[in-house]
């Protein structure tokens, strides 16, 4: 039986967004996947305190996944608790899957800093995504091993946007709309659970 190639993209959701979707949908046609898995982290080991509880962030990604029956909400890290490393997740997956990281190239920039960043390797091939400011170019130590381990660093075709969560939390604070960067689902989502309010 042939494996499933299942694209793998992790992040805060804080809120979900429509570049985490366009992301993912980018990833599945670019990669030629069966699957994008989305992961919410439970604490997020290099950012600060999260604006929404875990319950709250995966309803309102179950709600932006709605639509698209390949992108799945997979809760292993929130329901793993305690600081999420990467590694930790993917040496939990099962093995009988070809699993691509799906990683931003802000991210990609700093991966060599990630909590036992080659032996993640050993469990996903890496796919990137192009941020603004920030290079495509894996870093050389980063380009070093994945050369010296006859790896491929994938590029996903992605235009950037300047979406984020941060100036979505912002808006909100701010009661100004945030329509055109969220979806309507997850809009009246927070709405109604009165999230992200100063």
């Amino acid at each position: 039986m042939a494996k499933e190639r299942i694209g793998l993209l992790g992040g805060s959701f804080d809120p979900v967004h429509l570049a985490h979707i366009a992301l993912a949908n980018a990833a599945l046609y670019s990669l030629q996947l069966h699957q994008v898995q989305l992961l919410p982290a439970a604490q997020p080991w290099q950012k600060e305190q999260l604006g929404a509880p875990a319950a709250h962030r995966i309803a309102m990604l179950e709600l932006a996944c709605a639509p698209y029956y390949h992108l799945v909400v997979n809760p292993i890290e929130i329901e793993r608790g305690g600081p999420t490393y990467t590694y930790d997740t993917v040496s939990q997956l099962p093995s009988d899957n070809d699993y691509f990281w799906i990683l931003g190239s802000d991210q990609l920039q700093n991966f060599t800093s990630w909590h036992h960043w080659q032996r993640i390797l050993d469990h996903v091939q890496l796919a990137v995504a192009r941020r603004p400011d920030a290079s495509l170019q894996a870093p050389p130590e980063l380009e070093h091993y994945l050369q010296s381990q006859n790896k491929v660093l994938h590029h996903i075709d992605f235009a950037p946007t300047a979406i984020s969560a941060t100036l979505i939390r912002e808006r909100l604070q701010q009661h100004q709309s945030v329509a055109s960067m969220v979806p309507q689902t997850v809009v009246h989502y927070i709405e109604q659970h009165h999230l992200y309010q100063l």
